[in-house]
């Protein structure tokens, strides 16, 4: 434990250090060990990569406890700190689940506030804040300083779902970073106009995706970090273009 205790506020104060940090999206120990030779302090867990490794589906469609044996395997293999993605919560309490993620051997999570095993309903902001601050309040009890990612699908259902989609992400950030979160991810976003104002809402770090070649909608590593954005992270983007660039390759040899 005193390990993972390190790892965790490693990665708490890499999140505090205001540097923008790029956290790979891995899938298995071949991928994580490629983000830690590379050089990268820290990597994330996908659960979409992962369920699309193990013949599953995103979604919460994963068997948990299989799920946690990917992820062990992966903490076990490299010695930079691990955030995974657990989706809503896969329908555990939030001290079971911290409970089990350490585990695993992972020092933060991406909780996002789509119940997928319940319809995809969408949690209101403060359940949602609330199931956060549970989640603080069983790291802190555990003694490791856990990093939560708090994640919102406002932008992303849009204008069919909230009246004002980046209304009710900016509120739904400040909720979560209130709750207790180290940063924030409103997936979706895909301007700088709609980046700057999401990262003036909140003084935690703003989480976007971005790909691994071709960068996000807003621009390149560079233009991110100019609009204050601190943590970028790969999602499935990183596989979709290794799975396409073999794809094309390996056609020439059938």
């Amino acid at each position: 434990m005193s390990d993972l205790k390190s790892l965790a506020t490693k990665f708490a104060s890499d999140h505090e250090s205001r540097k923008l940090l790029v956290l790979p999206t891995v899938w298995d120990t071949w991928s994580a060990g490629l983000v830690e030779e590379a050089g990268f302090s820290g990597l994330t867990i996908g659960s979409h990569p992962v369920a699309d490794a193990t013949g599953s589906s995103d979604g919460e469609n994963m068997n948990f406890a299989d799920y946690m044996a990917v992820v062990k395997k992966i903490t076990s293999a490299v010695s930079i700190p691990v955030s995974v993605d657990v989706e809503s919560g896969y329908g555990l309490s939030p001290a079971d689940l911290i409970a089990q993620i350490l585990e695993a051997g992972a020092v933060g999570i991406n909780v996002e506030d789509v119940v997928h095993s319940e319809g995809k309903r969408v949690r209101e902001a403060q359940e949602h804040a609330d199931y956060i601050a549970a989640a603080r309040q069983a790291a802190d009890v555990a003694g490791v300083d856990v990093v939560i990612n708090g994640r919102t699908d406002a932008v992303k259902l849009g204008a069919d779902v909230f009246e004002d989609p980046m209304v009710e992400a900016i509120k739904r950030i400040k909720l979560m970073e209130q709750a207790g979160a180290r940063s924030v991810y409103p997936v979706g976003l895909s301007t700088a106009e709609q980046v700057e104002r999401l990262v003036d809402a909140v003084s935690v770090p703003v989480n976007v995706t971005a790909h691994p070649v071709d960068g996000h909608g807003a621009g390149g590593l560079a233009t991110l970090a100019g609009l204050g954005v601190r943590r970028v992270t790969f999602g499935p983007l990183w596989q979709k273009w290794l799975a396409a660039t073999s794809a094309q390759q390996l056609k020439g040899w059938a």
